[in-house]
């Protein structure tokens, strides 16, 4: 089942972001690698896809696991949390329609 995980920046998040973006990217890449990841992007902070300064104040991920506790635990083992970039972090059950 798809799982959608929703995670919002503490504030000022851009240097946060910035390094450990590498390590958060990586596991992206091994679950798309498994043919498991649907989407995955962040939320400009601005009506811009490249809002420069203002940067992000969140992402989106979309991926197949197993069940609602798999999409958690490897949603609270993400590089940003570990780098405190999110403040919170939802993870729902997703029903892809289209």
């Amino acid at each position: 089942m798809h799982y959608a995980i929703i995670s919002e920046d503490i504030a000022n998040s851009s240097a946060k972001r910035k390094a450990s973006r590498p390590a958060h990217l990586a596991r992206l890449e091994n679950l798309a690698d498994q043919g498991r990841l649907l989407l995955a992007g962040p939320h400009p902070a601005i009506d811009s896809t490249e809002p420069g300064e203002a940067g992000f104040i969140g992402s989106l991920i979309v991926a197949e696991f197993d069940s609602l506790e798999q999409a958690q635990a490897w949603a609270d083992a993400d590089p940003y949390m570990e780098a405190g970039v999110y403040e919170r972090v939802t993870v729902k059950p997703f029903k892809r329609v289209f």
